[in-house]
């Protein structure tokens, strides 16, 4: 007997975008061939007043021989293959910068976080200050809001957002608001304290060690946009709400806000009781932070020191959680934490080490070696130069937003792009602290909406929100966003920002 034909439609696969390793190989794959088309160059260096170094567009020459061409494997130290590339981007640089100073700071900052976050004082400490505000939930919103982008500027708080919109969802449903309420004072908070940040060690930190601007310098523009951009992110959840708050049924994501309503596990969880441990390891945090804005502001620290001060913050909350008591974490759970919180980092530990075998493919970014690196950014900033240094600057940040839908990572971002940016920004007349704050903008606000992040899209698996759905209620707020970021590198552009 034949079966009757179905008359149901497919539906068509979902596209995947790649991942960034196979985003990455195909950029190497087309560097090489661009080695066999773009011929090596170099340019004159000047020292300037101040005793900096200046590279001198119109000092640029091109190397005799043609198109050097890189081989597949090379025996030879001088010279780059295509098989030897990612070996030499793991080791490049030293203890003070390159790959090897930021895949070591990345290890040990994400290990030292993982035994805080691990130790459940910043949770509790959470639930705690919601407890206090039940008769009126509103005005913890702006304080929830304040630390979650005060965690994003100061130890750029990411990935963890996933755990805590899992803790926070079901009870800011419960509190009148909505799961988007709950992204919107942690995910999107900490977005804006990552992106204005002026002491982040995975963003700001390194884009500046390898611009080579000092560490943390600048930090009082930044500060201000912190502030800025924190009190526009809070007034909107504030307004935001407040509108819900009134008619929880009018929210777009009521019908999925269901499964929190009806969390049985809800008031269990909140039964977890904040001890006087729980604030003596939040007090050394905060102290650890001053510590690390102390060695930098007074004494320069660089990334040695503040991967050490990170550490010494981590190992003294593990210390205070081995005594006996409440909330007790044994000694092979802060070994099994540490291990966690430094697998967390693992993705953009390849990817730093990976991007920087990019950079030797085209030669190194020594301005005065014959390199493939020189003739393209003597090519981008030809084009460039014909535009106002302002313009520039705003490409820049443009440019960086869109690299981001491809390689989300900051620290992966900073290290593919700052090494192309910082001298092209020489070239151009913006100054490298001006292009450092074109990569934060561009690097993290997109990260609000790309569905590439893999932060962004797990935020929103736990608080049961389509990414669609997402992308319309969060389009206003970054266009909002955006106009402020191209402000401030106006701003930073006439003034000298230095």
């Amino acid at each position: 007997m034949n079966k009757p034909m179905s008359t149901e439609v497919a539906s068509p696969a979902p596209i995947k975008t790649p991942d960034t390793l196979v985003i990455l190989f195909w950029v190497a794959i087309a560097l090489t061939v661009l080695s066999f088309v773009v011929p090596m160059g170099s340019f004159s260096v000047e020292e300037t007043a101040d005793g900096s170094r200046q590279v001198a567009l119109d000092s640029f020459e091109l190397a005799p021989g043609g198109p050097p061409g890189t081989p597949i494997f090379s025996a030879d130290a001088e010279t780059t293959g295509f098989l030897n590339a990612p070996f030499e981007g793991y080791t490049s640089g030293g203890r003070t910068g390159g790959a090897v100073a930021i895949i070591a700071f990345l290890i040990v900052i994400g290990g030292a976080f993982g035994i805080i976050m691990q130790s459940g004082c910043v949770d509790r400490g959470i639930r705690a200050l919601i407890g206090r505000t039940e008769k009126d939930p509103t005005v913890i919103l702006p304080v929830l809001f304040f630390m979650f982008s005060l965690g994003g500027a100061v130890f750029g708080m990411s990935e963890e957002n996933i755990a805590f919109v899992l803790l926070l969802a079901p009870i800011v449903v419960r509190l009148g608001f909505d799961s988007i309420t709950a992204v919107l004072i942690t995910f999107v908070a900490s977005r804006i304290g990552f992106a204005t940040s002026w002491m982040n060690p995975f963003n700001v930190a390194i884009a500046q060690g390898i611009a080579e601007v000092p560490m943390l310098s600048g930090a009082p523009l930044r500060m201000t946009m912190w502030v800025v951009f924190t009190a526009v992110g809070m007034a909107f959840t504030i307004w935001y709400a407040r509108r819900v708050r009134a008619r929880p049924e009018h929210s777009i994501v009521y019908a999925s806000d269901a499964v929190f309503r009806d969390d049985s596990g809800v008031r269990e969880r909140e039964q977890a009781r904040f001890s006087g441990r729980d604030i003596t390891a939040l007090l050394i945090v905060l102290a650890g932070i001053g510590w690390v804005i102390w060695g930098v502001t007074v004494h320069q620290f660089y990334i040695a020191e503040i991967a050490s001060q990170f550490f010494a913050m981590g190992l003294a909350v593990a210390l205070l959680y081995l005594l006996p008591g409440e909330n007790r974490m044994a000694a092979n759970d802060q070994a099994a934490a540490f291990r966690k919180g430094v697998v967390t980092l693992m993705p953009a530990v390849i990817v730093v080490g990976l991007a920087n075998a990019l950079i030797a493919l085209l030669g190194g970014t020594d301005p005065e070696q014959p390199a493939v690196m020189n003739t393209i950014l003597f090519a981008m900033a030809s084009v460039l130069g014909h535009v106002p240094e302002m313009v520039s600057a705003w490409l820049m940040f443009l440019v960086q937003g869109i690299i981001n839908f491809f390689v989300p990572s900051g620290s992966g971002q900073a290290a593919l792009t700052m090494p192309l940016m910082a001298p092209l920004g020489d070239l151009v007349g913006v100054s490298r602290q001006v292009t450092v704050l074109a990569f934060q903008l561009g690097d993290s606000l997109t990260n609000l909406i790309i569905p590439t992040s893999a932060t962004l899209m797990g935020v929103l698996g736990a608080a049961r929100i389509d990414w669609a759905v997402w992308a319309r209620f969060i389009l206003p707020l970054l266009g909002v966003l955006v106009v402020l970021a191209l402000g401030f590198i106006g701003i930073a552009v006439a003034i000298g920002y230095q």
